[in-house]
């Protein structure tokens, strides 16, 4: 059922992708068990070293034998200004304060290793330990990239919030395209276009995308259960992706007062923040967003902000205290269930087969 040219070319059985969130959600028994119950396991690298990467390739290889993918950021040029991280400090050393954390100097300046170096060294990594699919957020790689990954026959996906992103995508050689609308939880994949304009919704981008490019499309944003599958294949898409339905899920890597957060709160508590990273995301409104609401324009930009508020971020978790971590969510947190990776997929699958017999 719901066979197509994502199922065959991915080699799985339901055109399910469990979405590669960064930050320690995908661990390797979430994304063995999503492959093994016939969807796709994805590993969020975004964060992750080639050392941790190739390790975790190595265990994943030795949880399930079937395809499993791996997905890297894109490199972006940023600005490390100390002006900025003076007053960003300033603004978050309160904080630290109530979380008994040491203050930071405002002159203090964290150090960047050479972000496109790693990333050269994470494509060399994936490439040697023949990981069959790579997908990239927050743009494209370079004609040099992509032509490495090719001819190690290592099957492509991009991801577009706007038409004009996914044609780019195609222009580029990316075998599939995530389109990823503005009910998506965490940062989306946005590149070209200012956040403001790649606001589209999953039911107004999808059949728009699918106009102007020939690749296969997958849906993303919102999508939760059986009903999201079906109506994105109605729309024309090939398959989805889903992250906060598998971040709830047992095998998730998730911390528990975030699986919780996820559980307990309405569409209505979602927001969009740069106040976490310096890049727009959606996550749970907590007392951390609504402090930084009136300055988060002027914080600096992704990853100088993402690692201001890191020592905040881990200490909070480390106290289970859900007012300082960033509990990204996407909007349809209602429908989201504390259940095994099996269980979800069976059940995705046994709802679209009834809509499918209804239609």
């Amino acid at each position: 059922m719901l066979n197509n040219e994502i199922t065959e070319i991915l080699k799985i059985k339901y055109p399910i992708i469990q979405a590669p969130m960064a930050g320690g959600v995908t661990t390797s028994e979430l994304v063995a068990e999503v492959s093994n119950s016939g969807g796709l396991g994805m590993i969020g690298a975004g964060y992750m070293t080639p050392i941790q990467i190739r390790n975790q390739i190595r265990e994943l290889k030795t949880l399930t034998s079937n395809p499993f993918g791996i997905n890297l950021f894109v490199p972006n040029e940023f600005d490390v200004i100390n002006d900025d991280i003076k007053s960003a400090n300033q603004l978050l050393n309160p904080i630290r304060e109530q979380l008994n954390l040491p203050q930071k100097d405002s002159f203090e300046i964290p150090e960047f290793n050479n972000v496109y170096e790693t990333f050269i060294e994470q494509i060399k990594v994936v490439i040697e330990e023949n990981v069959p699919i790579c997908s990239f957020t927050f743009g494209i790689p370079s004609e040099k990239v992509i032509s490495e990954l090719k001819k190690s026959d290592i099957i492509l996906m991009g991801t577009a919030t706007t038409v004009r992103e996914a044609v780019e995508n195609e222009k580029a050689g990316m075998d599939f395209v995530v389109v990823q609308g503005s009910e998506a939880g965490g940062h989306r994949g946005n590149f070209i276009d200012d956040y403001k304009v790649s606001l589209v919704g999953s039911m107004s981008l999808i059949p728009q995308v699918i106009d102007n490019v020939s690749i296969p499309v997958i849906a993303a944003g919102g999508i939760m259960d059986g009903r999201g599958l079906m109506a994105s294949i109605c729309l024309g898409a090939k398959g989805v992706q889903m992250g906060t339905a598998f971040l709830t899920c047992i095998e998730s890597g998730a911390h528990k007062v975030h699986k919780e957060a996820v559980m307990n709160v309405t569409e209505e508590d979602t927001v969009l923040t740069r106040s976490f990273s310096g890049k727009w995301a959606r996550g749970i409104q907590n007392n951390f967003i609504l402090g930084m609401q009136s300055n988060e324009w002027y914080l600096p930009d992704f990853p100088v902000q993402n690692t201001l508020t890191q020592d905040i971020r881990k200490v909070a978790a480390s106290k289970n205290n859900k007012e300082f971590m960033s509990l990204w969510s996407g909007q349809s947190p209602r429908l989201a269930k504390q259940q095994t990776v099996k269980i979800l997929i069976k059940n995705i699958m046994s709802e679209a087969e009834k809509i499918k017999k209804n239609m």
